[in-house]
């Protein structure tokens, strides 16, 4: 054959790959899938009734099938247009099915319409352990996603009316069914078929005749994936679940809370007022007198803890508003020290002052503000076994003023500075103790006008509480 004779048959053999149509392979490497796929159920059923001789000729088929379609890919697919599957060394035999499959078994809905495809492949996965169910096109395979919980899809590429394209976009379309995995199938493996089914959603891509031990190895990550989904999906939901009935139980429980503290005040101010009222009735010797100071102070403070609990329950929902007024700083801390003056006599405490001339006016709340003045101040005295408790006030950052009490007490471990401002932030029996409500309400009042409030504190040598208050504020 001379070498222009050469050529042209190249010519001529380079013109017939190029000319066979995609839908002429997919039709020439459909029945050899189904010769292959069954010949290798045929094979694992003889080598399961032990009969040899019969498997090794059902191979044989299967071996003549094997190299058909390798003659197929080798003279009429052009290499620059399709990748081929890797093909794995095939052992003598196909492994002896034992009856327990090798992954947790799946409900599979195979989606092909030739029957013989959806057969073999139904029998394949079956084998596996699965629960298989068919569709033979696409409008009646979304139509038995919407009647079960399906946990894979191995959905056909080509199929008339609507193709797999289609079938693969309705679904991941669809809030109910977006979830679940699915793997296009096809006799092809087009580069540009694998890129779009990829990147339109489906989980994988397989080509016919299928590999046992891919095919399996590949559902079984496929249905792993999506179980760790199905359990991330369903934890969320237990979380939101169990979020909602913790915020129903709280809300309850602040509703109870607060039905039975409004119920304590108008009781337990008949008491006060009955108590004091003792003394207008009769001359009271000093015992009796003394078991009525005890019983009116106590009463009062447990009044006190109830106010506490509520203003800081109104702060905190954001119902108690601030009534915003021009103050002085210098009048705010002369009406608190006019109301823990007589508790500093009983303690035999000195109150200091250090005001400074010329500090701006500040936006504020009175009454909370002259209220968070009192508390730092009284908690001073009452932690002070002896000496004085200091308030000063100067310049802060941006004209805002500070504020600041100082005690000469035991001090407070450095530990123990952010949980005291805390509801019900308590210290232990050898440091403060209280309610755990005075200083919330504090922070709660300082916060709520754009300052902060902070302790600085050594055990043993006294605390600073100190919170700034900007000098203007919006009313909200």
């Amino acid at each position: 054959m001379t070498e222009l004779a050469k050529a042209r048959l190249r010519l001529v053999t380079r013109t017939s790959k190029a000319s066979v149509s995609a839908q002429l392979l997919h039709d020439l490497r459909s029945p050899l899938n189904q010769i292959i796929g069954y010949s290798e159920i045929l094979a694992e059923e003889a080598q399961g009734q032990r009969r040899e001789d019969f498997a090794v000729d059902v191979l044989k088929i299967r071996s003549a099938g094997r190299r058909m379609l390798e003659l197929i890919e080798d003279n009429f697919t052009a290499s620059h247009d399709w990748v081929a599957e890797p093909r794995p060394r095939q052992d003598p035999l196909p492994p002896r099915a034992d009856g327990h499959p090798a992954v947790v078994p799946g409900l599979l809905l195979v989606v092909d319409d030739d029957a013989a495809n959806r057969d073999v492949l139904s029998r394949r996965l079956r084998r596996q352990g699965h629960v298989v169910e068919t569709a033979s096109s696409g409008p009646e395979a979304l139509q038995r996603l919407g009647t079960a919980n399906f946990d894979l899809v191995l959905l056909d590429i080509m199929m008339p009316d609507m193709d797999g394209y289609e079938v693969l976009s309705l679904l991941k379309a669809d809030d109910r069914l977006h979830h679940i995995p699915v793997i296009m199938i096809s006799a092809l493996s087009e580069t540009q078929s694998v890129v779009r089914c990829i990147e339109a959603g489906a989980e994988d891509y397989l080509t016919k005749p299928f590999d046992p031990t891919l095919l399996k190895a590949r559902i079984g990550a496929s249905l792993e994936q999506k179980r760790g989904r199905d359990r991330e999906s369903l934890l969320f939901e237990q979380l939101q679940a169990n979020f909602k009935r913790l915020q129903e139980v709280e809300k309850l429980r602040d509703d109870m809370r607060n039905m039975i503290v409004h119920d304590l005040r108008t009781p337990l101010t008949a008491v006060i007022v009955g108590v004091e009222m003792l003394e207008k009735h009769g001359e009271l010797n000093a015992t009796q007198r003394e078991l009525m100071a005890i019983a009116s102070g106590g009463g009062k403070t447990l009044l006190g803890m109830i106010n506490d609990l509520l203003d800081v329950e109104k702060m905190e929902s954001g119902s108690n508003q601030l009534q915003v007024v021009e103050l002085s700083a210098a009048a705010l801390v002369a009406g608190a020290l006019a109301q823990v003056g007589s508790l500093a006599e009983e303690s035999r405490i000195t109150l200091v002052t250090e005001i400074p001339s010329g500090l701006p006016p500040l936006s504020g709340d009175e009454k909370k503000l002259s209220r968070t003045l009192v508390n730092l101040i009284a908690n001073a005295i009452k932690f002070t076994p002896r000496g004085n408790v200091t308030i000063s006030l100067s310049r802060d950052e941006g004209d805002a003023t500070r504020f600041a009490v100082r005690d000469t007490g035991q001090g407070i471990p450095s530990e123990a500075f952010e949980r005291i401002f805390e509801k019900f932030g308590q210290l232990d029996a050898n440091n403060r103790v209280g309610t755990g409500l005075g200083l919330a309400f504090c922070k709660l009042v300082v916060e709520a006008h754009g300052g902060r409030i902070w302790v600085e504190s050594v055990p043993g040598n006294g605390s600073t509480f100190s919170f700034t208050i900007p000098a203007s504020l919006r009313s909200a």
